[in-house]
């Protein structure tokens, strides 16, 4: 059975790593043999504030309709981004914001704290650039992106298992090293991981 897998790009610029990383991951898959659909959140048309919060609902832009139609599909999601200032970058925070809601991704319970999870059966892999390494944003700052978008987003909505793959240093690296983090990135497509 062919695995389905929704790679979503969270950098806001189309002409960054990121893309190349992304690139190299869905090359790999496919030639795994995994279908493969993608999501460049840069590309997206939709206004990433969550104006009302949960209180009225914002009509979802037809862009995030389909973002919402692929996300379903998949079995895995690869969520590849930058870090910035610890966290994600503000356009994909924003399409989180806008699409994973109260009845698509979860579900509230009537008085409870508790909400059924409505994404189960998914799994995911986090990769993301840093410009420190892997093991400094662990233990100086927490690693509050990859806390934000495992614990906070997928795993409360149901995703697991979801391993994360650091891939730094991106500052200041040259072409040899970056070439080092492609090929990390197509061993984990060619892994369908």
């Amino acid at each position: 059975m062919t695995k389905k897998i929704a790679v979503i790009n969270g950098h806001p610029n189309s002409e960054a790593f990121n893309v190349a990383i992304a690139q190299s991951y869905i090359e790999a898959a496919r030639a795994s043999g995994a279908e493969v659909r993608v999501i460049t959140v840069a590309d997206l048309d939709f206004n990433p504030n969550l104006q009302y919060g949960y209180r009225k609902r914002m009509e979802l832009e037809p862009d995030l309709l389909n973002a919402w139609e692929t996300i379903c599909w998949a079995e895995h999601l690869v969520w590849i981004h930058p870090v910035w200032w610890g966290g994600l970058p503000a356009i994909t925070k924003g399409f989180i914001d806008r699409l994973f809601l109260p009845g698509m991704a979860f579900r509230y319970r009537d008085n409870s704290v508790w909400w059924d999870k409505l994404l189960k059966g998914k799994s995911a892999r986090i990769i993301t650039t840093l410009d420190q390494p892997g093991w400094a944003y662990r233990l100086l700052f927490g690693r509050p992106s990859v806390n934000q978008l495992k614990r906070a987003v997928l795993q409360f909505c149901g995703v697991t298992p979801v391993g994360i793959t650091y891939l730094s240093v991106i500052r200041n690296s040259d072409e040899k090293s970056r070439q080092k983090l492609l090929d990390k990135a197509k061993r984990l497509g060619a892994g369908l991981k």
